[in-house]
């Protein structure tokens, strides 16, 4: 891809959007946003559903035509970038494959169990969330004393940060009662956490988005410029 060709992020504040436009804030690839309105369901319109038929956000219009995925995206966005990942052949390659598809195939859908538990269960929604909640903990848990898993303590930017600075922030935030996510039970994740908000790319999306000087390890609710987070 050419370095002048604009990409076109579809998103909504404070969505899974937020991990693609850290990762392009942190390559020098151009973008432009576009706001999907949800409080008017613009992402089940038969415009957003021609980009992507499951109806969720993200999409990102690409040179290559509309991807949705947000895993997917990113690991295009690396290779696009020639950064945020090591390079296939590099002998860290596999390593950092398999925390983005853990993140996409394990981290990320058990936290939108607790958000939409309606969507996964026709049980007491606060029980599904409790059994959801603890299997959250188990999953931060395994991350905190992650081996291969050096990107977490990395000063470098990476797709897998990218992806876990917000599920973080989501889960202080959304999904019911949140006294049970206390981030400094995880030091290793809240250190992660400080380190990444303080990044210029950090600081521009949590503008962009409306997020707080804290985005990440001491999040407060989300008030975009634009657009409506739920």
């Amino acid at each position: 891809m050419r370095m002048d060709d604009m990409l076109r992020l579809h998103y909504a504040p404070d969505n899974a959007s937020l991990c693609v436009r850290l990762a392009l804030e942190e390559t020098a690839l151009n973008y432009e946003t576009v706001l999907v309105d949800r409080s008017k369901k613009a992402q089940k319109s038969q415009g957003f559903l021609a980009m992507n038929p499951n109806g969720l956000i993200p999409v990102l219009e690409t040179p290559e035509g509309p991807m949705f995925e947000t895993g997917a995206i990113l690991l295009w966005l690396s290779e696009q970038s020639g950064g945020l990942m090591p390079a296939p052949g590099h002998p860290g390659r596999a390593h950092a494959l398999q925390w983005l598809i853990w993140l996409s195939n394990t981290l990320h859908p058990a936290a939108r169990m607790l958000f939409y538990p309606d969507q996964y269960s026709d049980s007491d929604a606060e029980a599904f969330r409790r059994i959801t909640r603890q299997r959250l903990t188990g999953q931060l848990d395994l991350l905190e004393n992650a081996r291969h898993a050096a990107w977490i303590d990395a000063d470098a930017p990476s797709v897998q940060g990218c992806y876990l600075a917000p599920m973080l922030r989501w889960l202080a935030l959304y999904g019911g009662p949140t006294d049970w996510f206390v981030l400094d039970r995880w030091p290793r994740l809240q250190a992660f956490a400080k380190r990444i908000e303080q990044r210029n790319a950090a600081r521009r999306s949590a503008t962009a988005e409306g997020l707080g000087p804290t985005p990440f390890s001491n999040p407060t609710p989300c008030h975009p410029p634009e657009g409506s987070a739920t």
